[in-house]
């Protein structure tokens, strides 16, 4: 099971940081992904960590402006979101998979999923 949280309203410019904790698996031996979910748009790959390639990955959109991580003897994972953008408002998910995948960005190869956090970037 993972649980999210840290959503919220922000102003642009303004930054979040996103929680999400695992229960009933060890986390720190599955590859773990942040997608996101904007109304009318398809689910996009924000950010991933492939276990088996020990590889660190941000969508191009998001990049010098979020940061992955996770905290092994929390059993968490992170997302560190700073100078938000109005298009960074989403539902934002995390996701976890002990098996491999073809792309961090697969959503559809990952097996565990947090509940949803809704973020809201406006002034």
């Amino acid at each position: 099971q993972l649980v999210e949280s840290g959503g919220g309203l922000v102003q642009p410019g303004g930054s979040l940081k996103l929680s999400c904790a695992a229960s009933g698996f060890t986390l720190a031996y599955y590859s773990i992904g942040w997608f996101r979910q904007a109304p009318g748009k398809e689910r996009e790959g924000v950010s991933g960590i492939m276990y088996y390639q020990g590889t660190t990955n941000y969508a191009d959109s998001v990049k010098g402006r979020f940061t992955i991580s996770r905290d092994n003897a929390k059993n968490t994972m992170y997302l560190q979101m700073n100078n938000l953008k109005p298009e960074d408002t989403a539902v934002y998910y995390c996701a976890a998979e002990d098996g491999p995948l073809g792309g961090w960005d697969h959503w559809n190869e990952y097996d565990y999923w947090g509940q949803g956090a809704q973020v809201t970037v406006s002034s």
